[in-house]
């Protein structure tokens, strides 16, 4: 099995973590370990910028070490508050990942297309590795590709939602022609979900709700990362191709009562 590359960062792990709804920094702490996860987001208006990062009731409870630490730009509803806070990640924390996330209707928080675009091509410019949020979109997907995005993030369904793959069709288009990883994020809501996105082609999964919301959030994240496992390798095994008529798995010859 080949590892996941993005922005020239190698991860063993197709299940990245994101930080929000954990009942404590400890809980979330233990749930990321136990997931194997590689990559972890994390919301910059829950960050402390007046203290260093060693410092932070958040980021000081994730290790830079073993984890890459993704400032998301969450709560920006333009494409200027999106770069400002990225911005801002950079200046106080020396990142250069972001998780362009740009939510104009608070109610469905669903991706703003046309200033996530403009967002990110400036932030492309300013040298960061852009993780775009997106609509199930395949032309929006492909367009960011085309202006240097590290990956695109298209929604299974809206964020926090636990309904599962409710965008399948359009991923799978998303994934059939990109050149980019494509990490399936927002609505993932069991094991199952996110084993299904790997096993259709994701290169990944990022999962935050349905590991922090669970009423035991390091059991469910050790559940996502054997779903996770366990798709990645029947994927890589080659699955036989599905039939619409029906095959014995004994010859249908050869019987006692034959002889």
């Amino acid at each position: 099995m080949n590892n996941l590359v993005i922005a020239g960062r190698e991860f063993r792990s197709r299940l990245f973590i994101g930080t929000g709804k954990f009942g404590s920094a400890v809980t979330m702490s233990r749930a990321i370990e136990e997931s194997g996860a590689e990559l972890v987001t994390v919301a910059l208006r829950r960050v402390d910028l007046e203290k260093a990062p060693d410092e932070d009731p958040l980021i000081s409870h994730l290790d830079p070490n073993r984890v890459v630490i993704v400032p998301n730009t969450s709560g920006a509803r333009t494409a200027e508050e999106a770069v400002r806070i990225a911005k801002l990640a950079r200046a106080a924390g020396g990142f250069e990942w972001v998780k362009l996330e740009l939510t104009p209707n608070l109610h469905h928080l669903l991706p703003d297309p046309i200033e996530t675009f403009k967002a990110a091509e400036i932030l492309v410019t300013e040298g960061f590795h852009v993780l775009p949020y997106i609509n199930a979109d395949p032309v929006l997907a492909k367009r960011l590709e085309e202006i240097g995005t590290a990956a695109v993030m298209p929604l299974a369904a809206p964020i926090g939602t636990n309904l599962g793959l409710q965008t399948k069709a359009m991923i799978e288009i998303i994934i059939q022609n990109a050149r980019i990883p494509v990490v399936v994020d927002a609505g993932l809501g069991l094991p199952s979900h996110a084993a299904a996105a790997i096993e259709m082609g994701a290169d990944c999964v990022l999962i935050n709700t349905a590991i922090a919301a669970a009423k035991d959030p390091v059991k469910m994240a050790c559940a996502f990362a054997k779903a996770v496992q366990a798709a990645e390798e029947a994927r890589d095994a080659t699955p036989r191709a599905p039939r619409s008529t029906a095959t014995a798995s004994s010859p249908l010859t050869g019987f006692l009562w034959e002889h």
